[in-house]
């Protein structure tokens, strides 16, 4: 009965032992997988943004403020963001005088992005892929006047700056003036929809 007793004891043992391993092991994979994200705050003074537009007749860009803005990082690797943009600082460039502040003033009123009551807009980063050295694809969701769409764009890292390209289609954020999508028979005075962002970010 004594030899029996020592033989169930000894048998019970190693099967925990056996069990043991597996878990010890899995878990010390999951330590060796956990990620701790470092978020960037993006410095607003030394950063732009630089917009353009076009018509029919020509063109027109200008800039406007980042209120704030943060990289996530995984060692190197980028792997998500989110962005502040201050709209009641929109402005031209590319006039002076009497046709910038009429430009200005149009781009402020609702016909356009309705500054007054839609003082910001956000971009959030939802997906990166590295698409080659130091580069990346990007999904984010864009909010203007309080209308989200997603949108795809690229994004290059150099070090402690990074530089953003975006075309944006004002149509899907209900920015109808001068716009072929909702209005016909507009000729030399239609503004396509489609405008250009340029974002070069230091952090």
């Amino acid at each position: 009965m004594k030899k029996l007793f020592i033989t169930l004891t000894a048998a019970l043992l190693a099967t925990t032992n056996t069990f043991a391993t597996p878990l010890e092991s899995s878990k010390k994979a999951t330590e060796k997988t956990t990620t701790v994200v470092e978020k960037k705050v993006v410095n607003t003074e030394a950063s732009n943004i630089t917009w353009k537009a076009y018509k029919v007749t020509g063109s027109h860009e200008g800039t406007i403020n980042l209120a704030s803005g943060n990289l996530d990082f995984d060692g190197t690797t980028l792997t998500g963001g989110a962005f502040v943009v201050d709209m009641t600082t929109i402005n031209t460039t590319d006039l002076e005088g009497e046709y910038k502040q009429k430009l200005d003033g149009h781009l402020h009123s609702e016909d356009f992005f309705g500054t007054a009551t839609h003082k910001t807009a956000s971009l959030e980063i939802t997906s990166v892929t590295a698409s080659g050295k130091n580069a990346y694809s990007a999904t984010g969701n864009l909010t203007i006047k309080n209308i989200t769409k997603e949108v795809n764009f690229t994004l290059s890292v150099y070090g402690s700056k990074a530089t953003a390209s975006l075309k944006v289609d004002r149509s899907q954020f209900d920015i109808r003036y001068g716009s072929g999508s909702f209005f016909d028979n507009l000729g030399d005075k239609t503004i396509y929809d489609e405008f250009d962002l340029v974002v070069d970010l230091q952090f």
